[in-house]
């Protein structure tokens, strides 16, 4: 560099310019010079170094190395080489201008370590690239923790950056941050708070990416897609996507179906409710029209013996259905439900199968079942529950029993039409009926 400053100032003291005039003619030239080097150097490293390197890469048979290549990660070194040349050349350009030779320095120093952030930050992205990847840490927030790590890394070249510019020691700046805590809490609460519920949910497993998840305040009920410091990406059944600030899982309540998903089964509870004016004692005559169903013949003749032996024993008049101890169409067809879930081959037999009466309403006797199918996919869980209970409502008037449904207007056209039908002497005892 010394050959060259001396042969432009010979050069230039040659052609008779005057020495006040060549130090500002050669710190031109050598600057331009300079910054025109630069530029080469940045673009032979750019399109002709960095993109044989990716191409290497891509064919290597190693497969970690195709992600530096997919991230462009060393497009930042295109950078980094024009601004040390710059740096290195510098005091030699303005040696004769003792006030612009520190100023030049401090600038490239700092375009130097910003340089080298968005250098470290591209080789943060490949390393979240490559753990989200793999299985171990595919249900873990780690947009979270990176975000944490990037974030840590500003503010530390925010502070490298002004010490170098002002000549400060970062033990300044740090002090002088120190005393804007408050301000900082208050422009950062959303991270802050974000790395916090970030971290518990985290040791608490709480929410995991792929997790079913139904938050009621925010009308969000569908799949978590993505976690990250301040938000939670959950797209909905009906495909839109719902943002959910991360503290809010640890301040609101939700619901998180990864049990169920875990467990196998699904769960089934709906009831169908029995018009409560056909429930009545089983005649002998319709108790032996159940022994010809499969799934009760065993159950009628057991539960008969049973009866008939504590009738006897008590010595009660039989010929009346109401002493002693009776079988009803309802609870055969309580036992019936059952033994058909206990034998359906896609109701998990390892979980809880049960069908119970619930208290009597307006709306007759509800019966509810209650069992777990053997698939949680929605589409094959609808189309058992749906078999189940087309079934059901088949069956019920089979046990002399109704499902109770309000009156809609055809009902009331067909009781009409019905009444028209009647003989007079019959309609004028329904009607005398209907007025006691």
């Amino acid at each position: 560099m010394d050959y060259i400053e001396k042969w432009v100032e010979t050069m230039l003291l040659e052609s008779g310019v005057s020495h006040e005039t060549e130090i500002y003619l050669r710190l031109l030239i050598l600057l331009f010079g300079t910054l025109f080097l630069a530029g080469l150097v940045y673009l032979i490293t750019k399109k002709i170094v960095i993109h044989y390197i990716y191409k290497a890469f891509r064919k290597s048979p190693i497969s970690w190395d195709d992600v530096l290549a997919d991230q462009q990660v060393f497009n930042h070194v295109a950078h980094l080489l024009p601004a040390i040349l710059i740096r290195e050349l510098t005091q030699s350009i303005f040696r004769d201008f003792d006030y612009w030779s520190p100023i030049v320095i401090k600038i490239t120093d700092a375009y130097l370590a910003i340089v080298t952030l968005l250098l470290v930050l591209a080789f943060l992205k490949v390393i979240e690239f490559g753990f989200s990847k793999k299985e171990a840490f595919q249900d873990k927030p780690l947009t979270s923790y990176f975000q944490l790590i990037r974030i840590i890394l500003y503010i530390a070249t925010a502070i490298m950056v002004l010490s170098i510019l002002m000549g400060r020691s970062p033990i300044y700046f740090l002090s002088a941050f120190g005393a804007m805590t408050a301000i900082l809490m208050l422009v950062f609460k959303d991270t802050i708070l974000g790395l916090v519920a970030s971290v518990q949910m985290s040791a608490n497993d709480m929410v995991r990416v792929g997790d079913w998840v139904e938050m009621p305040n925010f009308n969000a009920d569908g799949d978590v897609v993505a976690m990250n410091l301040n938000t939670v990406k959950v797209q909905n059944w009906d495909k839109t996507i719902t943002t959910i600030p991360t503290y809010y899982f640890i301040t609101n309540s939700f619901k998180n179906w990864r049990g169920m998903v875990e467990s196998g089964g699904r769960r089934i509870k709906r009831s169908i409710f029995i018009n409560s004016q056909t429930v009545k004692f089983v005649d002998p005559e319709k108790r032996e029209f159940f022994k010809r169903f499969h799934l009760l013949s065993e159950f009628i003749e057991k539960r008969q013996k049973e009866i008939e032996e504590y009738n006897l024993s008590k010595k009660l008049d039989q010929d009346i259905l109401i002493n002693g101890r009776r079988m009803t169409n309802i609870g055969v067809f309580r036992y019936y439900l059952e033994a058909y879930l206990r034998h359906h081959p896609h109701i998990r037999q390892d979980m809880t199968i049960m069908v119970r009466q619930m208290p009597v309403g307006d709306d007759g006797i509800p019966m509810e079942i209650y069992c777990f199918t053997d698939t949680t996919k929605w589409g094959e869980y609808e189309a058992i529950q749906s078999d189940i209970f087309d079934h059901i409502l088949a069956s019920v008037k089979f046990f002399d029993l109704e499902v109770f449904q309000e009156p809609t207007g055809n009902d009331f056209i067909r009781a009409a039409e019905k009444f028209r039908e009647m003989p007079q002497s019959k309609k004028s005892l329904e009607i005398k009926n209907h007025d006691n």
